[in-house]
């Protein structure tokens, strides 16, 4: 009883699912992601196993469509399952067993796997395709949530609002650059899912997103930084003038603490969207 798209980015390999429901933590359940293999939402009457099945046959070789046969002739409750598959180069399926609840249907093309049921109408997947479409050029989580939230607007799930996930992996889009798994995001009981989805990844973004420019501090902003390194007891005393190995060394515990490592800039550079950050939280 959801709603999902699972989406690939064919400029960079981005592989991702959206999905929203009226039912408890939906993220636990339909969304699926390995970078470099493929993605997999699984919903209604819900087989979790078609999640980490779905991937394992897709990363032996198997396309999306053959890996939909197998389903369908493996699965005796088939005909109350959806589910959609993307694979790494870009192939999908998706399907809808006779069973599901009204309204229920999908779209599949290029990079794109769109499904639901129980929504108030085709026009669900109509507006998700078509948003989908427009948000060509922008990074993989945006579009499907601007998807995702396009579906919502046009009536969702036609039982309400509960919850919403957004998943996503990528060529070394984790962590520190040291995994592909990028956003792993839920609002598991919300009256407003996909907005707080909206939230979440501004949040997301602004402290795991590396800096796209940097540029030196200004001597008025070095000032400001290190009165309130001092101020938060970052640092008993610091020097004046050009930017120093004490300074440095209490900056970046600053950073640590605000969660900004992934903005941290050395040598007396800063990232203008962390600096911005700091200035809003720390007036003065």
């Amino acid at each position: 009883m959801t709603f999902s798209i699972v989406g690939r980015d064919p400029l960079t390999g981005d592989l991702g699912v959206a999905v929203a429901s009226k039912f408890l933590a939906v993220g636990a359940l339909v969304p699926f992601v390995q970078g470099g293999v493929g993605a997999v939402a699984t919903q209604s009457y819900v087989n979790p196993t078609f999640g980490p099945e779905g991937l394992r046959r897709l990363s032996a070789g198997l396309s999306p469509q053959q890996v939909s046969a197998q389903f369908q002739a493996e699965d005796p409750g088939i005909g109350q399952r959806q589910f959609g598959l993307v694979s790494a180069s870009g192939h999908s399926a998706t399907f809808t067993g006779p069973g599901c609840h009204d309204w229920a249907g999908g779209f599949a093309g290029p990079d794109v796997a769109i499904q639901g049921n129980i929504l108030t109408g085709e026009e669900v997947v109509t507006a998700m395709r078509e948003a989908w479409e427009a948000g060509t050029g922008l990074p993989l989580p945006r579009r499907l949530l601007a998807a995702l939230d396009a579906g919502d607007r046009a009536g969702g799930d036609r039982r309400g609002r509960q919850s919403a996930a957004l998943l996503c992996a990528g060529p070394g889009r984790g962590y520190g650059g040291l995994t592909d798994d990028w956003v792993n995001l839920r609002a598991d009981d919300h009256e407003a899912p996909c907005a707080e989805l909206a939230r979440l990844l501004d949040l997301h973004d602004l402290l795991f997103t590396r800096p796209a420019q940097t540029r030196p501090f200004t001597a008025a902003e070095l000032d400001w930084l290190r009165a309130l390194l001092r101020r938060q007891g970052y640092a008993q005393a610091l020097p004046d003038g050009a930017w120093d190995a004490q300074t440095e060394a209490a900056a970046w515990a600053l950073y640590g603490t605000e969660n900004l490592e992934e903005r941290w800039v050395a040598g007396g550079e800063v990232d203008p969207v962390a600096l911005a950050y700091l200035q809003g939280r720390y007036p003065g």
